[in-house]
């Protein structure tokens, strides 16, 4: 078994698109780094396993040191598989040629979407127009839910915009790491993704009453799983097949999900059509 907990080594060229591939002896998957590393290696141990019955490669679970890193690592071809983040995934397609093909699905029946949370100290925050004059922790910067998504509503639901000082930010890795910061008072507020707010509440991580939900987003399409293009189509065909007709609890466990379902990238033209609200230029976005 191969595990990777890096940012996927450096080579010359910036950019660059994986070329035509025949299927891999090793099929290299990315996790986000988006709660500690070495916990996402373990828990997703079985989806390892499984890839490896279903599509009859060696698989290597890769964890990066960020966001940045994972996309860099998927434009130079040194991954097949990558699940990103909404965000993570729009920055990821401007730079390489991959597909967008399944997102999870937390409620059987339900479209393969999740919100994020605003999330802050509920003696001194009780409502969004509170951050003002506060400390805001992020998560990477290329996150959607613990940046991008809870970012736009300070703007657009308390008019609160960081280059204009109504408030401060710091961006303190992943997502744990944003309700931690709340919790120890590091900071009075925070973004992260609701469902892994509930679970930093359900495994004691975190006390609800010293990090309680202030704002929750409207909901947007789910984490995609993405592969290069280049890969055969008939090998792509069994990777699709493999998520879509995944029911292994084991599997699905560590990602909340009961499944997951078929997404296309207009899915998230409408994280793209939140760049310019922050002014973010998605193609150089670092």
């Amino acid at each position: 078994m191969a595990l990777v907990l890096a940012g996927c080594g450096s080579s010359s060229g910036s950019g660059a698109k994986a070329v035509a591939n025949e299927v891999p002896e090793t099929l290299r998957v990315a996790l986000l780094p988006d709660e500690n590393a070495s916990d996402v290696i373990k828990n997703n141990e079985p989806l390892r396993q499984y890839l490896e019955d279903e599509l009859g490669v060696e698989v290597e679970l890769v964890v990066t040191t960020d966001y940045s890193s994972m996309i860099e690592a998927m434009a130079r071809g040194r991954l097949e598989l990558g699940y990103f983040g909404p965000l993570s995934y729009v920055l990821a397609q401007e730079k390489s040629d991959i597909e967008p093909f399944a997102a999870m699905q937390d409620v059987e029946g339900e479209a393969p979407t999740y919100r994020a949370v605003i999330v802050g100290n509920p003696d001194v925050i009780k409502n969004l127009d509170d951050i003002a004059g506060k400390t805001v922790a992020w998560g990477d910067p290329a996150s959607t839910s613990s940046h991008l998504i809870p970012k736009a509503m300070l703007v657009e639901q308390a008019d609160l915009i960081v280059d204009e000082g109504n408030y401060q930010e710091q961006h303190v890795g992943a997502h744990d790491a944003v309700a931690l910061a709340v919790q120890n008072g590091n900071a009075e507020a925070g973004g992260l993704s609701k469902p892994i707010y509930e679970r930093l509440v359900e495994e004691g991580i975190i006390d609800p009453a010293k990090v309680a939900v202030i704002a929750e987003s409207e909901p947007y399409p789910n984490y995609p799983w993405t592969m290069q293009a280049s890969l055969p189509e008939d090998f792509k065909e069994q990777v699709r097949n493999a998520f879509l007709e995944l029911d292994v609890t084991e599997v699905l466990e560590p990602f909340g999900a009961t499944g997951f379902e078929p997404i296309t990238d207009e899915d998230y033209d409408v994280v793209r059509e939140l760049a310019p609200l922050l002014d973010i230029d998605l193609a150089d976005f670092q």
